[in-house]
């Protein structure tokens, strides 16, 4: 995930096939390309209605690309992204089990993060080490003439 360009992702409201969406005011709500939205309907992660021959995406499509793209920032593969969406099906407690399943991917995800972090923390500091060490003997060096 690139650090420098974080996108917020609207909360996630409950469907509604009443409202319809081009895909350039959804690249724009969500800060993304038409090429992305477009790469999400080649994977069967999205499917617009067609009207004369322009795409019209609904609120559950707006939804469903919301999903995807929190999936995507918390490193879910687009298999994991497209379980959570069949869970968000037509059953009746599909939002429900979706919510669990990404609170659980998100802590696995945190807890995986937080130890990357202790690792990267003990090599800077076995790094730091080394290069105090690697100082000291070039000073030494440079003292006795020997450069």
């Amino acid at each position: 995930m690139n650090a420098t360009r974080r996108q917020a992702v609207p909360a996630v409201t409950p469907p509604s096939d009443d409202e319809l969406y081009g895909i350039t005011e959804l690249a724009q709500e969500y800060g993304i390309s038409l090429r992305a939205i477009r790469f999400y309907e080649d994977k069967g992660l999205l499917a617009p209605r067609r009207i004369n021959g322009g795409r019209a995406y609904t609120r559950r499509d707006r939804v469903r690309l919301g999903l995807i793209l929190r999936g995507k920032a918390v490193g879910m593969s687009l298999a994991e992204i497209e379980h959570i969406l069949s869970l968000y099906g037509d059953h009746g407690e599909g939002h429900a089990t979706q919510l669990e399943y990404l609170v659980g991917r998100i802590d696995a995800t945190m807890t995986e993060l937080d130890t990357r972090r202790r690792h990267i923390e003990a090599m800077l500091g076995e790094l730091g080490e080394v290069r105090s060490q690697l100082k000291k003997a070039l000073a030494a060096k440079r003292r006795l003439g020997k450069g």
